[in-house]
C-alpha cells in the first residue's frame, strides 16, 4: 500500500490486506510502491540500489539505488516524503506570521467562545442554587492540577515522555524545509527522527531541536537512510542531563495493544494522541517527494491520531517504551493548511522499533546504512500474486546477481516469491519491506513459484551500505 508523507504526495504501496498510508494529498493510486506508473521494476530486498527505476518496464528490473518513489497519492504523517506511515515531512509555515498563526487563532477563538457559553451557563445556574432551597451541589477536594496520577495512565506515560521528545525544524540552504519530531536516543546528544524529516538539510541546511521546556539547541544530521527512512542528528552543547526514552521489543507487539503517540502536528509542538495496534506487518512506500527515491517498510499500523509534523515522534506502548517511529498516513484526499494535506482518518504507520534501533546504531557508528539483500530484480507492478524476478535487468544488467544470495539458492528469472519466513509476499514493495526487516547475514526461508510448481528455499542475506 502506498501513503503520503507530510506535504508530499506519495505512490499507492503494494497490494496488502486493506490499502491505507503518513500525510494529505490525492487519494492514492492504485499501482506499485514508489512514485511512478505501473510496470516499474526493482531490486527488492536488496540493499538499497536493488528496486527499479521509474518508467522501466516490468520485464526489465532497474538494478541501481535508490528504487523509484511510490505513486503519487499518499503522505507521511508527519514530514516529506512520499507516501508511508504515521507523519511525513511537514512544509514550513509561512514566515508572513498568517499561516499557522491563522490555524491558531482559530483555536483560541473556539476556545473562548466555549468559556463564554460555559461561563454564562455556569452563572445561570449557580444563581438558580442560590434562590433555591435544599442544593445539592458537591464540589471537587482538589483541582486537576493536585490529582495524582500514576504512571501506568496515559498522563503518566506522557509526562515522563515528553521531556525526551523534540520538535525538529529543518531548513534547505534556500531556506525550505519544515518540521518534524524526534526522540532522544542516548545521553550523547543522539536523536532519532525520519530521514523525511531532515532530508532538505543534508547538504549545507540547518536543523534545529527545540525541547517542550522552550530550550532549542543547534544539531548536526550524522546519518541518515532514504531506504529505511530514519536518520539520526546530534545536538550541538548537549545537555548533560538528557534522558534517553526507554526502547520496547516491536516485535512482541500484538493487535489490540494501546499505543501513545507524540509529535508536533502542523506545527502543534508536544500533541499527545492515543490508539491501539490496529495491525502489524503492513507494506508501505513512500518518497521525499524528490521523484528519485523510495522508503519500503512493514509498517506497525495504529489508529492513533497522526499528522503532518508528527513524523519522527515515538509511538509508545502502555508503558512508555518506543515501539516504533511515526512516518506516514493514509489520506483520502486533498487537505488545507496551505500544504494540500489532508489529516488523519485513523490509519496511521510506524517503522518497528527493533529495525529502526538497528538502522539508528549503523549511522552513529558509520553515517552510513547497511541494507539486507537477495541480489535478485524484481517487478514493482502492484499484483496479488506475488514478487516476480525479472527476465532483464535495467541497463542491462543481469536480473538475479551472479554469485549473490537469490542464485546460490538457486532462484530464477520468472519465479515469483509468495512467502519469506511464512509471511505472505503479494508484490515487489512488500517483499523489499519484509527483506529490510533483517538484517545481512539472516537467513531466511523463501517460499516460490515455478512452472506452475511451489517450491522453497534458504537464503542467506547479503548486504549493501549506502543509498546510493
Amino acid at each position: 500500500m502506498s501513503t503520503e508523507n507530510e506535504g508530499n504526495a506519495v505512490p499507492p504501496a503494494p497490494s496488502a490486506p486493506p490499502v491505507p498510508v503518513d500525510a494529505p494529498a490525492a487519494p492514492a493510486p492504485q499501482g506499485s510502491y514508489g512514485q511512478g506508473a505501473p510496470g516499474q521494476t526493482g531490486h527488492p530486498g536488496v540493499a538499497p540500489g536493488e528496486a527499479g527505476h521509474h518508467g522501466v518496464s516490468s520485464s526489465a528490473p532497474d538494478p541501481s539505488w535508490p528504487p523509484p518513489p511510490p505513486p503519487a497519492g499518499a503522505h507521511d504523517g508527519g514530514g516529506s516524503g512520499p507516501g508511508g506511515w504515521g507523519a511525513s515531512y511537514q512544509q514550513p509555515a509561512p514566515k508572513s506570521g498568517r499561516g499557522r498563526g491563522g490555524l491558531v487563532a482559530g483555536v483560541l477563538i473556539a476556545a473562548l467562545v466555549a468559556g463564554g457559553l460555559g461561563g454564562g451557563l455556569g452563572y445561570t445556574l449557580a444563581k438558580n442554587n442560590d434562590d433555591s432551597t435544599g442544593s445539592t451541589t458537591v464540589s471537587a477536594s482538589t483541582s486537576g492540577g493536585d490529582v495524582k496520577r500514576d504512571p501506568g495512565t496515559v498522563a503518566g506515560v506522557a509526562a515522563k515522555a515528553l521531556p525526551s521528545t523534540v520538535t525538529i525544524e529543518a531548513e534547505s540552504t534556500s531556506g525550505e524545509g519544515g518540521t518534524g519530531t524526534g526522540f532522544v536516543f542516548d545521553k550523547q546528544g543522539h536523536i532519532v527522527t525520519n530521514n523525511h524529516v531532515v532530508a532538505d538539510a543534508v547538504d549545507g541546511g540547518k536543523v534545529t531541536a527545540t525541547f517542550p521546556d522552550g530550550k532549542k539547541y543547534d544539531a548536526d544530521v550524522v546519518g541518515h537512510a532514504q531506504g529505511y527512512d530514519v536518520a539520526v542528528i546530534k545536538l550541538k552543547d548537549a545537555p548533560g542531563d538528557l534522558k534517553p526514552l526507554t526502547l520496547g521489543d516491536s516485535d512482541k507487539v500484538a493487535v489490540g495493544d494501546a499505543t501513545i503517540a507524540i509529535g508536533a502536528p502542523f506545527g502543534l509542538s508536544d500533541t499527545v494522541t492515543t490508539g491501539v495496534i490496529s495491525a502489524k506487518n503492513r507494506p508501505v512506500a513512500s518518497s521525499d517527494g524528490s521523484g528519485s527515491q523510495a522508503s519500503y517498510m512493514s509498517a506497525l499500523q495504529t489508529d492513533a491520531s497522526i499528522n503532518p509534523g508528527n513524523s519522527g515522534g515515538p509511538l509508545l506502548d502502555a508503558q512508555g517504551n518506543v515501539i516504533g517511529i511515526n512516518s506516514a498516513i493514509q489520506s483520502t484526499g486533498n487537505g488545507g493548511f496551505g500544504t494540500g494535506q489532508s489529516g488523519s482518518i485513523g490509519l496511521g504507520f510506524a517503522i518497528p522499533i527493533n529495525q529502526a534501533k538497528y538502522v539508528a546504531q549503523e549511522l552513529i557508528r558509520t553515517g552510513k546504512p547497511v541494507y539486507a539483500k537477495i541480489g535478485a530484480s524484481v517487478s514493482l507492478d502492484d499484483s496479488s500474486d506475488g514478487a516476480q524476478i525479472t527476465d532483464q535487468g535495467a541497463g542491462g544488467s543481469a536480473p538475479v546477481e551472479p554469485g549473490g544470495p537469490a542464485a546460490k539458492a538457486g532462484l530464477k528469472p520468472g519465479d515469483v516469491i509468495t512467502k519469506l519466513d511464512g509471511h505472505v509476499i503479494d508484490s515487489g514493495p512488500t517483499l523489499i519491506g519484509e527483506i529490510w526487516t533483517h538484517k545481512p547475514g539472516d537467513k531466511v526461508t523463501i517460499t516460490y513459484e515455478r512452472d506452475g510448481k511451489q517450491r522453497t528455499t534458504e537464503v542467506t542475506l547479503g548486504s549493501r551500505v549506502g543509498d546510493n
